[in-house]
């Protein structure tokens, strides 16, 4: 007879599993016709996955051009720095400028298809240590279980795109894992950090909004901070510095995506010692303004 060894677990085996936590944030997913798609230099603390289902639309990473396809997905890792167009009105050379409308129900899709670019967007995190990844540009080829999925959320968001219900939330969530696990080994480089540079990640993320100095940093996981800089510019390709101030403006950006707290709020709930200094290092890190950002205005 056997016995279960964990009962509080229903576990029979004896044999420790390890698994890895996925925290996945949804931020937004939206069915756009674009009649404009000139963004120069954008870079988001989140995950972007873009798909179009016809052609037009391009995306630059630094001297790579991609030229969307319909039957491939495009993700983009947080803080990358890329530009977008549509070549068929393409009219700026900086800045961000978007023209469209969500697609919804009332509207024939096969004339908009043949007039504007349609454009499938979701924005997402997905916790420590996955929003660290390096950045770039993942082209992942649309399986048939994938457009399976993708139809139906197209479909579901031409209906209703602001209250989700619990199936769409799934089938999302699922699109997207499913999506991400596409990628290769080649992404998830920072699963393997050095275990006390990942200590430190987990305390900056729970103490985001203190003023974090190298020494205090270092003191955790007891090294001299010269060497514990050196180890973490190692392991994260980014200075300890940097990689700080990107989190409080990712961390800036959640806020402004779910609350509607002010500008000056946020700026000292993050620990800037002002308004200005904060706005200073948001629209170095971002490219935009962080009234811009609250505004909505960007978002593609």
């Amino acid at each position: 007879m056997s016995f279960v060894n964990k009962l509080e677990l229903g576990d029979p085996s004896i044999k420790k599993q390890n698994f890895i936590d996925v925290r996945l944030k949804l931020l937004c997913c939206r069915y756009w016709y674009l009649d404009v798609w000139d963004c120069h230099d954008m870079v988001f603390p989140f995950w972007r996955i873009y798909w179009n289902k016809n052609e037009g639309g391009e995306l630059t990473l630094q001297d790579n051009v991609y030229k969307m396809e319909s039957n491939n997905l495009y993700i983009i890792a947080p803080f990358t720095s890329f530009s977008t167009r549509y070549l068929k009105n393409h009219k700026y050379t900086s800045g961000i400028h978007v023209s469209g409308e969500n697609l919804s129900e009332k509207h024939n899709e096969d004339y908009h298809e043949k007039k504007y670019l349609l454009h499938f967007f979701t924005h997402f995190n997905l916790g420590t240590p996955f929003d660290n990844v390096f950045p770039g540009i993942f082209r992942v080829a649309l399986t048939k279980h994938l457009q399976e999925r993708l139809i139906y959320l197209t479909e579901r968001l031409k209906i209703d795109n602001h209250d989700f219900k619990l199936t769409f939330n799934l089938k999302l969530q699922a699109f997207i894992k499913e999506a991400i696990s596409n990628i290769g080994p080649e992404l998830w480089k920072t699963i393997n950090i050095d275990e006390r540079v990942l200590i430190v990640h987990r305390f900056i993320e729970a103490n985001i909004g203190e003023k974090l100095s190298n020494s205090k940093l270092a003191k955790l996981v007891n090294m001299a901070p010269n060497s514990f800089a050196r180890l973490f510019k190692e392991e994260m390709n980014i200075t300890l510095h940097n990689f700080i101030q990107n989190r409080k403006i990712a961390k800036a950006c959640e806020i402004f995506e779910h609350t509607n707290e002010t500008i000056e709020s946020i700026s000292f709930k993050l620990g800037f010692s002002d308004r200005y200094h904060f706005s200073r290092v948001f629209k170095a890190i971002t490219g935009i303004s962080p009234a811009l950002y609250k505004s909505g205005r960007y978002t593609t």
